[in-house]
């Protein structure tokens, strides 16, 4: 059982920063012989970071629900948050196309450490570049369709393990001009209806594996989760993204030696 836990507190660490909850989630079993508990638990513990979501973003998320209601009624997007909801939306869509083609792929060839330690290593230097050449002159109010889609775009990437969501789709905020804490604010929304998604389509596959751990294992991830935003959005507005390409690289090398020498 404490296996399961352990893996939501790294769920819920990991899913935020920009280090790969799904890299984590593949290498941790494989390095300690646990057993690989599958893409369904996986998706479970997501569950608990998508619900860390939505209660640290609460308010806005109440604001940008009204503001759905409110532009669909007025057939016009007047405010941020009506114009914010939809690029959500449209934003969502690649990710979740994405998800549905690369299925098979996540449950199988993906959750390979090689290949985790390819990604971890080469989107560490992604997110090292991207971090020092970006300009971060924009605030969320400026974000409009193209940030919306091309950020949305590199959700699709992150179905690898080891690329990580939250760091794709920051750096591609980066890519737009947008400050670090906007980039970090608005990928952390753009995740909710894709991690929803994910765990509609996989709700028979974690009903008939649910049972105490998975259970204490989503909470875990939940209430790490939620401690783990608060640090991200803090850390984020004063520092650059260096310790976790550090990270990234230095896991990235242990896992090769392992899987080379083992």
């Amino acid at each position: 059982m404490e296996h399961g836990i352990i893996l939501g507190i790294v769920q819920g660490i990991a899913e935020f920063l920009p280090i790969s909850s799904s890299a984590h989630l593949v290498v941790i079993p494989w390095m300690l012989g646990w057993k690989d508990y599958g893409l369904a638990f996986d998706v479970a513990l997501h569950l608990g970071t998508f619900l860390a979501i939505i209660i640290y973003f609460r308010a806005d998320w109440l604001k940008l629900i009204k503001s759905f209601f409110s532009s669909i009624k007025n057939r016009k997007l007047s405010t941020l948050d009506e114009k914010l909801v939809w690029f959500i939306l449209i934003g969502s869509i690649p990710g979740a196309v994405g998800g549905l083609l690369l299925e098979s792929k996540a449950e199988g060839a993906f959750r390979n450490p090689l290949l985790v330690a390819i990604t971890l290593f080469v989107f560490g230097l992604i997110i090292y570049w991207q971090d020092r050449v970006s300009k971060k002159e924009r605030k969320i109010e400026k974000i409009g369709w193209k940030d919306a889609i091309i950020i949305g775009l590199a959700q699709v990437i992150a179905i690898v393990p080891g690329v990580s969501r939250s760091g794709a789709t920051i750096v591609a905020g980066l890519f737009q001009g947008l400050k670090r804490e906007d980039a970090a604010k608005f990928s952390f929304l753009l995740a909710a209806p894709v991690m929803a998604g994910a765990g509609l389509l996989k709700i028979h596959d974690i009903l008939n594996q649910i049972n105490l751990e998975v259970i204490l294992s989503f909470l875990s991830a939940f209430v790490v989760g939620l401690l783990a935003i608060r640090l991200l959005m803090g850390y984020v507005r004063k520092n650059s993204f260096n310790i976790f390409v550090f990270y990234r690289i230095v896991l990235a090398l242990i896992l090769l030696s392992i899987y080379l020498y083992r």
